[in-house]
């Protein structure tokens, strides 16, 4: 119960988005048996989601729009659930309630404007809107999840992950990017052209500590941390240095951490409200 109020943010454990998921009769973008549905309804969602956050930190824009406008120093917790809704309604809710979602964080996108350095020392403006920007926290994102699955559950990813990123690529339109990798091989090739424009900061280091040390309650701090450890042993080399991660090798931590999360699963039960409430609207829709 404690693990599901501090993911929902909710004092009942209920998260606040699930009616949002169960309303209506119509489909959504994914099936249970779409990567995206596989992969997110995976507890290894939890090394990806602190692995987003590090590799997100890298790029100016991205950090500069974290640093100037999120309240994640007073309330990480809440933006931990807004970031939550997200994914959970773009994975499981109706084409309604994706669009619903979409428009409010393109809302909040609308009021993160700004400058930031360049790697190059170039004074920039910058909007959250921005393709380009959009892009970065995408892939960011995407490659995250997909390597944590990768490392840290057991369950395949139905077509691999072309199938993951080509399909995962859909959430992001709602959002008005219209263009984004579709392979696997798309996807390192974007976070290739990246790199030369990736910066490290005193910002960035501060960020980076901020993630290691979270300032969540006592009886999380001991999973954190290997959390943290996985998802920065998951990071390429070349960004781990650039982070200034030296976390234990993945050989190591991989058989641990799965293990984790396997227990973590069986104890909080198999029933998930938020997959049955998709799951009987797909039944109403007619899809399933």
């Amino acid at each position: 119960m404690r693990f599901r109020k501090l993911l929902s943010g909710a004092p009942d454990g209920i998260p606040p988005w699930l009616g949002v998921v169960a309303e209506g009769d119509k489909p959504g973008f994914f099936l249970p048996t779409d990567a995206p549905w596989v992969v997110h309804r995976d507890f290894s969602t939890l090394v990806g989601g602190i692995r987003a956050l590090l590799m997100q930190a890298l790029h100016p824009g991205s950090l500069a729009g974290v640093a100037q406008h999120s309240r994640y120093e007073e309330d990480p917790l809440g933006r931990l659930s807004g970031t939550i809704r997200w994914l959970t309604v773009t994975t499981f809710g109706s084409t309604d309630a994706i669009a619903q979602e979409a428009s409010r964080v393109n809302r909040m996108h609308t009021r993160v404007t700004g400058e930031y350095e360049t790697s190059t020392g170039e004074r920039v403006g910058y909007r959250a809107a921005d393709p380009k920007l959009l892009l970065w926290v995408h892939i960011a994102f995407m490659e995250s999840f997909l390597r944590a699955h990768q490392h840290y559950s057991k369950a395949p990813i139905p077509g691999g992950a072309d199938a993951y990123v080509a399909l995962w690529s859909r959430s992001v339109t709602p959002l008005g990017l219209d263009s984004a990798p579709m392979s696997e091989a798309e996807l390192n090739q974007v976070l290739d052209d990246f790199y030369p424009e990736l910066v490290v900061s005193k910002k960035t280091k501060d960020v980076v500590a901020w993630i290691k040390n979270a300032p969540l309650p006592k009886s999380a701090k001991p999973v954190y941390r290997l959390l943290f450890a996985s998802a920065a042993a998951s990071i390429e080399p070349r960004f781990q240095k650039l982070l200034g991660l030296n976390p234990p090798p993945l050989w190591l931590l991989r058989p641990v951490t799965t293990s984790l999360l396997s227990l973590m699963r069986f104890a909080i039960g198999p029933e998930s409200p938020i997959e049955e409430a998709a799951i009987d609207r797909l039944k109403r829709a007619g899809v399933l």
